[in-house]
């Protein structure tokens, strides 16, 4: 069973933007999509970019290192398939935003 923590307050992160939040030592992006939160790793796969940071338009991410596209809602990579970023359940109570892991 997954263990829900609590990772943000619902106002924290804007919708349109992301946020990078830790749990358990671990370093997750979290994304606001038009008010429905998503959260995977925050370490791009081409060269170890932070998530977090990059330009959200849509679902899809881009890394602000090297441009590489992520999915947020999946954690698969727009330009390669195969490619995949590990992705978290979310969920929101009240107004605390909790990520499975």
């Amino acid at each position: 069973m997954a263990n829900f923590v609590k990772v943000a307050e619902v106002g924290d992160v804007a919708p349109g933007t992301g946020k990078c939040v830790e749990v358990n030592g671990r370093q997750i992006a979290l994304f606001n999509v038009d008010g429905k939160f998503h959260a995977i790793d925050n370490t791009c796969l081409h060269r170890g970019g932070p998530l977090a940071e990059g330009e959200l338009d849509g679902t899809v991410v881009t890394c602000p290192w090297h441009a590489w596209q992520y999915d947020v809602t999946s954690g698969v990579n727009v330009m390669d398939d195969t490619e995949r970023v590990d992705c978290f359940a979310v969920e929101v109570r009240g107004d605390s935003v909790l990520v499975a892991v």
